[in-house]
């Protein structure tokens, strides 16, 4: 479940906001990847998430913008959500973007490079996201909160599906 807050006088009301579903696609059989969107869309998901893993930035390697090329026409009212677990997005940008990526999430462990991968995204007239992992203080946020779409504080270590929730991430969602 993912909440996009409005602000109101700096300040940040839950009240009027929207719950959005947003499945994941990484559980499902990858040769059913079309027929599962599907079925989202028709169990009324307002997204579809795609974890892109590349083998680098995390041990496991899941699928790229070819796949969301093929699932974009079986979810044509899905948000495309694309959280790129990957340690040179740059290069994945524009690929997802014409692949059917509505909004992108990248990583603020990737440090220097956070800023011009906002502005890229941008670019490319898509949505932003930021993820900060478990171990990742929530300060290192705070210097985009004013450029992002959305801020997906992790509560599992990235890379593997099918984790326990990481109860000690509670203190960082209220700070966020």
């Amino acid at each position: 479940l993912t909440f996009r807050p409005e602000t109101q006088n700096s300040k940040l009301t839950i009240k009027n906001s929207k719950m959005i579903i947003a499945p994941s696609l990484l559980a499902a059989n990858p040769a059913c990847f079309g027929r599962e969107a599907e079925r989202a869309e028709r169990a009324g998901a307002d997204w579809l998430h795609l974890d892109i893993m590349d083998g680098l930035f995390v041990p496991n390697i899941s699928f790229g913008p070819a796949v969301v090329k093929a699932i974009r026409p079986h979810a044509k009212k899905l948000f495309f959500d694309v959280h790129l677990m990957c340690s040179k997005p740059e290069i994945l940008l524009e690929p997802f973007a014409k692949a059917g990526a509505d909004e992108m999430i990248i990583h603020v462990e990737l440090d220097g490079q956070v800023e011009s991968l906002i502005w890229k995204i941008k670019n490319l007239g898509k949505k932003v996201g930021l993820a900060v992992n478990p171990p990742t203080p929530i300060s290192l946020v705070q210097p985009f909160l004013d450029k992002i779409d959305l801020l997906l504080v992790m509560t599992v270590n990235p890379g593997f599906g099918g984790q326990s929730f990481i109860h000690e991430c509670l203190p960082k969602i209220q700070q966020a």
